[in-house]
């Protein structure tokens, strides 16, 4: 089999090998490179890689670079050394030492249940998930929920942390219980703050999995256009409007998992295939 250690993306780089074997993703990758599928690598937008150039080399580009940079609470306390982006420590594989510690998992995603998951197997003592809603809101599957407390993930629901408490490193983290209120016009109950309903627990680590943006700074480098919450704008054919280039996945703003891509890629295809017809 071909080394194919350099591909794959989040796939091998952010999801753990508990919930995606390596020699799956890499059978699936090299039946993709099989097809004739030239790859050039050590290549980077707006590094040492400028759109317009592919624009003008190839006759449609597809982007795919995801939404990968971690959403911040912005809370007093988030800068205090032990407090990390999930997506960041998933990809980069760059963990603290877990032994005896314990980690407060904020979030209710699948990279929450990945990362409280992956912390546990790595020795922590106590990996707690702190989730805003309920449980029946958590957007990560059922599975993993479930996967989660059997390896003795504990969660805290309708809590939310207000506070990252410690100097040179993380010491405790103050919550907040929530009650969820149905606001008119919103389709989902709104977590709201039950006043003087705050409390504190001892910690070593906070882990934010709150979501992921995209890296602004490509976008603007190559004038490519956002949407409101900062996604890379496309039309109903996921086209950027006036030009070759298509998209999909995370830096369009779809659901974040890895099927959802996979289709977003797969109308993509469809979309680009289209365009070359009429062109």
């Amino acid at each position: 089999m071909k080394n194919v250690i350099n591909f794959g993306g989040i796939l091998e780089h952010g999801i753990p090998e508990f919930r995606l074997e390596k020699e799956v993703l890499n059978k699936t990758i090299n039946s993709i490179l099989n097809i004739g599928i030239e790859v050039k690598v050590g290549q980077e937008l707006g590094r040492n890689l400028e759109l317009g150039w592919i624009q003008e080399n190839y006759d449609a580009v597809f982007l795919a670079f995801g939404a990968n940079i971690p959403r911040k609470m912005v809370i007093e306390g988030e800068e205090i050394p032990g407090v990390y982006g999930g997506n960041t420590l998933l990809e980069q594989n760059n963990h603290p030492d877990y032994i005896n510690k314990k980690v407060a998992i904020i979030g209710g995603g699948n990279v929450a249940m990945d990362s409280a998951r992956t912390i546990k197997r790595l020795g922590a003592q106590r990996v707690v998930v702190i989730y805003r809603r309920s449980e029946e809101e958590m957007p990560a599957e059922v599975k993993e929920i479930e996967d989660a407390k059997k390896e003795g993930i504990e969660f805290l629901f309708q809590t939310n942390i207000t506070k990252v408490l410690g100097k040179e490193k993380v010491e405790k983290i103050e919550c907040i219980k929530t009650q969820l209120i149905q606001k008119e016009g919103e389709t989902r109950k709104v977590p709201v703050d039950i006043e003087n309903s705050n409390f504190e627990m001892d910690m070593n680590y906070v882990i934010m999995c709150v979501g992921s943006k995209v890296e602004k700074e490509v976008l603007e480098s190559q004038n490519l256009p956002s949407t409101k919450k900062k996604y890379l704008e496309v039309n109903e054919k996921n086209q950027v409007e006036g030009t070759n280039i298509f998209a999909g996945g995370d830096l369009i703003g779809t659901t974040a998992t890895v099927a959802w891509a996979a289709r977003s890629g797969r109308d993509a295809a469809q979309r680009i295939e289209e365009y070359l017809m009429r062109h």
